[in-house]
């Protein structure tokens, strides 16, 4: 990587916000498609926090909205797609509205983003150096022989063996996990202060998800980053996270510090999820969560989970329940509200 005072004289230039503003902050974020039926929401309401240096874990089954929601901090909701309402505040700024040419500015340079498919991430027709010296060079970090030189730097610090060759090397000609560590490479190239990992451990082995979880780990103690790591993987979540938000037909439904959520899940939904991971105690057969994720068209009226929930009952199929607090955890389940009471958040 580049040296410390380079790192630290890149990082001066960012802009500043009070210590304990989040470094980023999601209010409410709703992401609309457009329907025969009207519009669909991938993402309702979400509103979620990081600080500086703080790794969150996003999880949730396939479809419940987490990468969708990454997509849409960025500005990368694909079309007919739109950001229907809420706000993302990134360092102080509001990213919602943002024009595009400024938006660029904030991909690579403030967050980082490694996509879930490195194959598709990766343009097959360009090396994998002119793709990562053409981040470079876009966002002003260096140019021709620095360029070059920096990206053999980042290629190191990812730890892909013989840097100067890889960077002559074209995506079919890495292994799964070397394109892991190529698009990590390419997210920290900028320096970002945030660096959202989208499943980077799907379709690889093991033993190389757990590299990849240990360069991802490493790399965020020495640039002292944030990380925003998706995945539908309770137990990668327990290695790496600090914090976890569990996402559910597009709604976060539990919040929670790593520890607490797993000596004691609040949601119907979380105790289902974590009943069903391999090793949880030993001996036990594992359960599976009865019946499947809704489609978005065709959401019950009532709590969104209801139709699976073993903990069913009647205020559940009337409205859905708002965040309930308890100390630093929030969970939205009638269970831990009064259901005498309106929901408190609405669709948050």
């Amino acid at each position: 990587m580049s040296s410390s005072s380079s790192t630290s004289a890149e990082s001066a230039d960012r802009p500043s916000t009070p210590d304990a503003a989040p470094l980023l902050a999601i209010d409410g974020l709703t992401v609309e498609f457009p329907s025969n039926d009207g519009p669909l929401r991938a993402v309702d309401g979400v509103t979620l926090t990081i600080a500086r240096g703080e790794t969150v874990g996003l999880v949730g089954e396939s479809g419940s909205g987490k990468s969708m929601t990454a997509l849409a901090v960025v500005g990368l909701v694909p079309p007919p797609g739109r950001v229907a309402a809420g706000s993302v505040h990134f360092n102080g700024a509001q990213v919602t509205g943002m024009r595009e040419r400024d938006l660029r500015r904030i991909r690579g340079a403030g967050i980082g983003f490694v996509f879930q498919e490195p194959m598709t991430a990766l343009n097959p027709v360009f090396t994998i150096g002119d793709q990562l010296i053409e981040t470079l060079e876009v966002h002003g970090i260096a140019r021709g022989k620095a360029a070059r030189a920096r990206a053999e730097e980042l290629f190191d610090a990812v730890r892909l063996p013989d840097p100067a060759r890889r960077l002559r090397d074209y995506p079919h000609q890495l292994s799964g996990g070397q394109r892991q560590r190529a698009l990590i490479a390419m997210a920290l190239a900028c320096d970002p202060a945030l660096l959202v990992a989208d499943e980077p451990t799907t379709a690889l082995d093991v033993t190389v998800q757990a590299e990849i979880l240990d360069l991802l780990r490493e790399m965020k103690d020495r640039l002292g980053l944030a990380l925003l790591l998706i995945t539908h993987d309770l137990g990668v979540v327990a290695e790496t996270a600090d914090r976890v938000a569990v996402m559910y037909a597009g709604r976060i439904v539990e919040q929670s510090p790593v520890a607490d959520l797993f000596a004691d899940p609040l949601h119907p939904y979380t105790r289902g999820l974590l009943r069903s991971m391999p090793g949880m105690e030993e001996g036990r057969r594992l359960h599976a969560i009865p019946g499947v994720v809704p489609a978005l068209g065709n959401l019950p009226p009532g709590c969104t989970f209801a139709p699976r929930c073993p903990d069913r009952f009647e205020p559940c199929d009337k409205a859905r329940p708002g965040d309930a607090l308890i100390g630093s955890r929030a969970v939205k389940c009638y269970l831990h509200d009064s259901p005498m009471l309106p929901p408190k958040g609405g669709s948050k």
